[in-house]
């Protein structure tokens, strides 16, 4: 084809297809953008909510490890708390041996000693306690003393000689039983 136009208008059609041609990429590259920055903002929204959502369900993990830890920690807590009431209990209804060996040695005379002494907590749950002792007197004086002794004192209850430490005047193997309060 043969071309009869002016070399201006030659020109300026060349121009004009130029500027088309840059107009038409210029709307190619400015659609490749915007597209590119829609797809990069989906992706960025995609990204954030899974990076939420695994927060969340960390945030939920460790909610959970803190609340397994306070319930081993509470389990914990009532078994030591079981455990020292048990103790408490143990020791409150503990006889007090000290006490009661006090008290049977202050009214024990100098000239007697003990070779037995047997403590039987009472039933009912009181502070009473049945006593058997077996010892050595050197005389039947010294062992009227000693149960005349028990019976003065309040703390001491059903106080029974049995008839037999009576017989011999000296040398006297005896045993009595008895119940003391504390």
């Amino acid at each position: 084809m043969i071309n009869l136009l002016p070399p201006r208008e030659k020109i300026r059609i060349k121009k004009e297809e130029n500027y088309r041609l840059i107009f038409i990429w210029g709307i190619f590259v400015l659609f490749f953008l915007i597209s590119l920055s829609l797809i990069l903002f989906a992706v960025k929204t995609y990204i954030a909510g899974q990076v939420m959502c695994q927060s969340i369900l960390v945030h939920l993990e460790q909610q959970k490890s803190q609340t397994m830890e306070a319930q081993n920690l509470e389990t914990e807590i009532s078994l030591i708390n079981h455990n020292l009431s048990k103790l408490v209990s143990f020791y409150k209804y503990q006889p007090k041996t000290t006490e009661l060996l006090e008290e049977i040695t202050s009214v024990l005379p100098e000239e007697m000693y003990l070779s037995s002494l047997s403590l039987k907590p009472s039933q009912n749950g009181e502070n009473k306690f049945q006593v058997s002792l077996t010892g050595y007197s050197p005389t039947r004086e010294i062992l009227l003393d000693f149960k005349n002794e028990l019976e003065e004192e309040d703390d001491f209850q059903g106080i029974y000689f049995p008839p037999s430490n009576w017989v011999k005047p000296l040398e006297i193997n005896f045993s009595a039983t008895f119940e003391i309060v504390i």
